[in-house]
């Protein structure tokens, strides 16, 4: 009977890190190859995904015929099977390449190729045609890349000839519920051909995508063998004998909960944004309120205390709560923490400022001068010793615009950009079960953003759980103002809300990069005009 033993390395791979990337395959391939028949890396693992527009660069295409050659090489006691981009004459393909020994035994495209949401890559690749099935040591394994998985027929053409299993290579990005999502399509794809897949995910941070790894195993009853850790690299072994596949470690388990998952995909993002560009160490304005408390968290976590510095900026409205809150917060956590008034830089501001304002009414123009008070001083700091500013504004400030421009929104990151403020508020209560961390006060309060005598955020806005659910459903599903009135919500706040979106566009244009966690995030998910009439011209038909 046919045995087949196989290593699934579920590994973080930097965009454009070749020579890197190259040398972690490589070292993989030293410690597992006489162990195992088979080492499997991710999709375009060689490269790091997605490459975007370095793809179009004549160098890396050599760099990648480097890398490939390299590892070919190095697998004498094992087969290679690894994703990269493949030149074949002028086109270009997302291939997986079979190696061993100096040789490619054999080599797969991509069929499917996604253009939606986060992906591009029919901007870049050619789509592939062909099924291709592998045999070693009697084993017929039939290839798939990622979103081949998604479609029915790529697996339904597979199935036709006479394979014990399906190996898919993915780069699938994390997003809420996400995994559920691809087990899901796993057992419709597994129910329609009776095969068992092998799916082995990327993990890591990239820009405003996070891998979460979660490769999964499933039987041909659709039952799960092995499921890997969310968020975190590792290698397993996995073999075939007697005609089934057995997984010793990461026996399936209970999924932990989507705020833990959440929470672990930020963390990831963070550390890998930090560490994978080259800085030291982060700082933040840590305010008393609860997006600064739970993005010092997630950076606490992410890179350990000493890498990080808080903050505290205060003006003549802030209030001693949140002077307290903040010094807890950063004495629990055991960063650097500093406070630094900003109330004297204010007043010159002013003084130069009077006679140009005269005549005109206090208004906003002043609360967000407070605001870019604090942007200078964070960013001073960022020049001075290297560190990443991170902002600390949420998805649902995002969407109406209810931040500063080179105030707030200052800053090379954005850790909570896609998260929304209800969810903010979840995840802190859920951090907090880990071990102490955020004060109580911080989540029970009222949200404010303290520029102006007993203000609080619903002097400006509606009620958050409408405003997040009205956010939801004309930003995430692109539901019209009147579907969304008819779902229960007042005219007048959805008209509202749904202009403040439209208007902002600008703002976010300009806003930090930050990780996607929501089924559609302002980045690459939602790419608007900034000067668009569209609206307009649905208010004046009483749309």
């Amino acid at each position: 009977m046919a045995e087949l033993n196989l290593c699934l390395a579920q590994l973080d791979f930097t965009v454009g890190a070749i020579y890197n990337n190259t040398a972690l395959i490589l070292k993989t391939i030293r410690e597992q190859g006489q162990q195992h028949d088979i080492i499997v890396f991710p999709e375009l693992a060689i490269t790091g995904y997605p490459p975007e527009d370095l793809l179009l660069r004549n160098d890396l295409s050599q760099a990648v015929d480097n890398a490939v050659e390299q590892i070919s090489a190095a697998a004498s006691d094992c087969v290679v099977i690894v994703g990269h981009p493949q030149h074949v004459g002028g086109e270009l393909f997302n291939a997986m390449s079979v190696l061993h020994r100096g040789e490619c035994l054999l080599r797969y495209f991509k069929q499917r190729l996604p253009n939606h949401g986060v992906f591009d890559e029919q901007r870049y690749f050619i789509p592939g045609h062909e099924s291709q099935v592998f045999e070693w040591h009697g084993v017929r394994i039939g290839l798939q890349i990622c979103e081949d998985l998604w479609h029915p027929e790529p697996l339904q053409r597979l199935a036709e000839d006479d394979i014990d299993f399906v190996l898919s290579i993915n780069a699938s990005p994390y997003e809420l519920n996400k995994h559920e999502q691809r087990l899901g399509v796993l057992r419709q794809r597994v129910s329609e051909s009776s095969k068992p897949i092998v799916y082995l995910n990327n993990c890591g941070g990239q820009d405003e995508l996070v891998f979460d790894g979660h490769s999964v195993v499933m039987d041909d009853d659709g039952q799960l063998l092995a499921e890997l850790p969310h968020c975190q690299t590792t290698l397993t072994s996995l073999s075939y004998e007697n005609g089934k596949l057995h997984c010793q470690t990461f026996p399936p388990h209970k999924s932990q909960n989507d705020l833990a998952n959440v929470y672990d995909a930020l963390v990831l993002a963070v550390r890998d944004y930090v560490t994978k560009n080259g800085f030291p160490g982060v700082v933040l304005g840590l305010s008393g309120g609860i997006d600064s408390a739970l993005t010092l968290a997630i950076a606490v976590d992410a890179l350990g205390a000493d890498k990080v510095q808080a903050v505290m900026m205060p003006f003549r409205y802030t209030s001693d709560m949140s002077l307290e809150d903040a010094e807890k917060q950063a004495h629990t956590l055991g960063v650097q923490y500093d406070s630094v008034p900003i109330e004297p830089m204010f007043d010159q501001f002013m003084q130069q400022l009077t006679p140009l304002f005269k005549g005109a009414e206090t208004d906003t123009t002043e609360e967000n001068l407070q605001s870019r008070c604090r942007g200078v001083l964070l960013m001073a700091l960022s020049n001075k010793t290297g560190s990443l500013v991170l902002t600390t504004g949420n998805k649902s400030e995002m969407a109406v615009g209810y931040a500063t421009l080179y105030g707030d929104m200052c800053g090379g990151f954005a850790p909570i950009k896609d998260v929304p403020k209800l969810l903010v508020y979840q995840l802190a209560e859920y951090r907090n079960t880990l071990g102490d961390c955020i004060p109580q006060r911080v989540i029970d309060r009222p949200p404010s953003a303290e520029l102006a005598p007993d203000q609080v955020d619903s002097d400006s806005l509606p009620d958050y759980g409408d405003l997040d659910r009205i956010l939801a459903l004309y930003v995430e599903r692109d539901w019209s103002v009147t579907d969304i009135v008819a779902a229960g919500f007042s005219e007048e706040d959805v008209r509202r809300v749904v202009r403040l979106v439209d208007l902002n566009e600008y703002k976010r244009r300009q806003s930090a990069v930050g990780p996607k966690v929501t089924p559609r995030n302002f980045g690459k998910d939602r790419r608007y005009p900034i000067t668009s009439h569209y609206r307009y011209e649905l208010q004046r038909q009483g749309q």
